[in-house]
């Protein structure tokens, strides 16, 4: 997987291009952190929660180093604080 190619892309906001490799990776490695890491990453990008903490997830099973286990950190303090009460009296 070329990582760099998919931050690239993440960073200017091509996500379906980077998705286009990232599944890709998954495809010839469904094992792999790295790749489920950045799907995340483009998951949480596009408002997909849910699947972005499924990712985070599966990506700190397979590796417990993996920097997905901050983002899972920090997108379980998200989703512990959002109050859909104070958005909607």
């Amino acid at each position: 997987m070329d990582v760099t190619t998919i931050n690239s892309y993440i960073s200017a906001n091509r996500l379906d291009e980077a998705l286009a490799l990232i599944s890709r990776a998954l495809n010839e490695n469904p094992q792999d952190a790295e790749a489920l890491f950045a799907r995340g990453r483009i998951n949480w990008r596009k408002g997909l929660r849910g699947e972005a903490i499924s990712d985070y997830e599966a990506a700190v099973a397979i590796d417990p180093a993996s920097p997905a286990r901050i983002a899972l950190d920090q997108a379980r303090d998200v989703m512990d604080f959002f109050n859909p009460d104070i958005f909607n009296p």
